[in-house]
């Protein structure tokens, strides 16, 4: 796990300027990587590298690496995992390695395939520039679901590239201007979709795609992205492929392909643990990981205080079933508090997922212990495990039948009420609702209903739970919302069932854009690498020839993940309502960081600044604040922006 860079220069003729140019870009990422740095300048051209020692800590792994012919020079970020079992068989046709490292296979597959061939190959999550010394190409790739970060723009006529923006401010030429296009899709989504970023010029690689850059291209060249792997085409062919088969033998299967990418992320020359929340996910990766270990597995939660976003125990009693060697911190509201002014510095450009807060001190608390934590995270869209998957299947189709003028109306009512005075009312009527039916935070749940019962039709529904703005457009002063895959039905793959379609989707966007994002700056924040499981193209590939029914049975998601799981823990230790990893953010507002809401929302400043609506802004805080309405994910994304611009915006 690394931070990489890079300076294309046409103009430069100072090669020591370039090398501090570089330099400056390279010292921004030392939080990604603080085990090496290193430089590589050829002509115009340099590759930045701060490394995180994890395979062949030795100075055989140092980066920027080149091949054995000298062709390329890699400056890579991530892992590749099967770099085993490539090693060997570049082995058998006659390579041979000075070290033990992942990227030196990498830059020998590219000598014996070149990079796209290679890229097919790989294993691994990665953001990785390639320089191709005889045809004088740049080439910039991502890996199959986005797992590492990847901005590149063009300064002028110097091309930058970077893990992190702050790399680009870093450099004299770039030019940092606020988007406002992609502030109004940040609002709708809290977070910004790739292929935009916060600043005007700048993009996110997308993921599984290589971009190449030509000697003589210019910021006016025309560079597409070429998709080396492609969840679309995997889905259609898994559509075509299907067949009717057990659910048993669904689940061998899973148990196998699965299992095979545990071990293949238990790779490492420093300590591997895993968080452990309780949940399905992270149980089955911590019971697949003890079950390929001869040791005791090191596993990590947090407890919170507040019972109602506590899983602590649950996390608890799944390892002491499985014998894992478990860690867990006891969190209050002041530790939470601590990283929220460190969230500009950690995320870099606008992100307003909450979840980032505990996942932040999580992070800090298993670093105290290991190097590298595997995580759950892509069991979700992969197996169907969001409620708006039930929501589809069990309630949306005699939900339609219901005419539109009394949905409006219904949804009105609901919506009329607070989070908060439903959830009051919810605990007092919990003990009487049945154990299936009952929820997490029944509140915001009722307030989410509310927003799609006047849907028209399904994919309707899904744009709204995607959003958390409906009409960003009107808080952002002067904006216009770009198109994204969500708006671009033509791109999406021929899939006939909707819950597939919006299985497809949140892999695409919601997984690499708010997820992944989160994880990845969070851990790196503080020197850990993690490490996804179910984000294999194997297990992807098998999630998408299983029937629907074997994810999503009787309105239960996941369904073979839990069979699989039954094997290890008793379904009784994790067979709950789906939690998120959540903070009592409405109150947190309305109490601890009510001053420091009040600054950042002050009429005035928001005016002055000349981004949102202030008025809009000054209604909903005042009546979240009073309590009159619920507005505490909304007002989030507000309040992160207001701190990225004070750290950065103006910049």
């Amino acid at each position: 796990m690394c931070g990489i860079c890079g300076v294309w220069d046409r103009t430069a003729s100072d090669e020591a300027e370039l090398r501090h140019h570089l330099s400056a870009m390279t010292a921004t990422l030392a939080h990604r990587g603080p085990d090496d740095e290193g430089l590589f300048v050829e002509g115009t051209l340099g590759l930045g590298h701060r490394r995180l020692a994890i395979i062949d800590c030795s100075p055989t792994g140092h980066q920027p690496m080149a091949s054995a012919d000298g062709r390329y020079v890699v400056s890579a970020n991530g892992e590749l995992y099967n770099y085993v079992e490539l090693g060997d068989e570049l082995r058998r046709r006659g390579y041979r390695f000075r070290g033990t490292s992942d990227t030196e296979v990498l830059v020998a597959g590219f000598e014996r395939w070149g990079v796209e061939k290679t890229l097919a190959r790989a294993t691994g999550m990665f953001a990785l520039a390639v320089w191709d010394s005889v045809d004088q190409r740049l080439h910039l790739a991502r890996d199959c679901f986005g797992e590492k970060p990847l901005y590149y723009t063009w300064a002028g006529d110097t091309f930058l590239f970077a893990s992190e923006l702050k790399a680009l401010r870093a450099h004299p030429a770039f030019r940092a201007t606020v988007d406002r296009g992609a502030l109004a899709l940040y609002f709708r989504h809290n977070c910004v979709p790739a292929p935009w970023s916060i600043y005007q010029g700048v993009s996110k690689l997308p993921p599984g795609t290589v971009l190449t850059v030509e000697r003589d291209a210019g910021p006016r060249s025309p560079m597409e992205p070429l998709a080396f792997w492609s969840l679309a085409e995997v889905s259609e062919s898994a559509q075509r492929e299907r067949r009717r088969q057990p659910l048993e033998n669904s689940v061998a299967e899973l148990g196998t392909v699965l299992g095979q990418s545990v071990g293949l992320r238990m790779r490492s020359d420093v300590p591997v643990g895993a968080f452990l929340s309780g949940g399905l996910d992270s149980s089955l990766v911590v019971a697949l990981m003890q079950e390929h270990s001869p040791s005791k597995v090191r596993t990590f939660t947090i407890a919170f205080e507040d019972a109602a976003f506590d899983e602590a125990r649950h996390a608890a009693a799944v390892a002491s079933h499985l014998g894992t060697e478990h860690a867990e911190l006891v969190v209050t509201a002041a530790d939470a508090l601590d990283v929220i002014p460190l969230l500009p510095e950690m995320f870099d450009e606008p992100f307003a997922d909450s979840s980032q807060i505990p996942q932040a001190v999580l992070a800090r608390l298993t670093r105290r212990h290991v190097t590298v934590a595997l995580s759950g995270d892509g069991g979700d869209e992969l197996f169907a495990g969001y409620n708006r998957y039930r929501f589809a299947a069990q309630f949306w189709p005699p939900l339609r039948r219901v005419p539109l003028p009394v949905r409006r109306a219904a949804g009105a009512a609901l919506g009329a009420v607070s989070a908060s005075t439903w959830d009051a009312l919810y605990d007092r009527l919990e003990p009487v609702v049945p154990k299936r039916l009952r929820v997490r935070m029944p509140g915001t749940k009722l307030h989410k209903a509310a927003r799609v019962l006047p849907a028209v039709e399904l994919d309707q529904m899904y744009r709204v739970l995607a959003s958390h703005f409906d009409e960003p457009g009107r808080l952002v002063v002067g904006a216009s919302e770009p198109p994204t895959v969500l708006t671009s039905p033509w791109r999406w793959p021929a899939l006939g069932d909707p819950i597939e379609r919006m299985l497809y989707l949140d892999t695409m966007t919601y997984l690499p854009d708010d997820i992944l994002t989160k994880v990845d700056r969070a851990t790196m924040a503080v020197n850990l690498e993690t490490r996804l499981p179910f984000l294999d193209p194997a297990v992807a590939a098998l999630a998408w020839r299983m029937p629907l029914e074997h994810k999503l049975h009787a309105g239960t998601g996941k369904w073979a993940l839990r069979r699989l799981l039954e094997r290890y823990v008793p379904a009784e230790l994790v067979d709950r309502p789906k939690a998120g990893f959540g903070i009592p953010l409405g109150d947190w507002l309305r109490g601890p960081l009510r001053s420091w809401a009040d600054e950042l929302l002050s009429t005035g400043r928001i005016r002055r600044q000349g981004y949102l609506d202030a008025e809009l802004v000054g209604r909903m805080w005042a009546e979240h604040r009073g309590g009159r309405r619920d507005w505490p994910y909304e007002l989030w994304d507000v309040l992160v922006f207001q701190a990225w611009l004070e750290a950065w915006g103006q910049r």
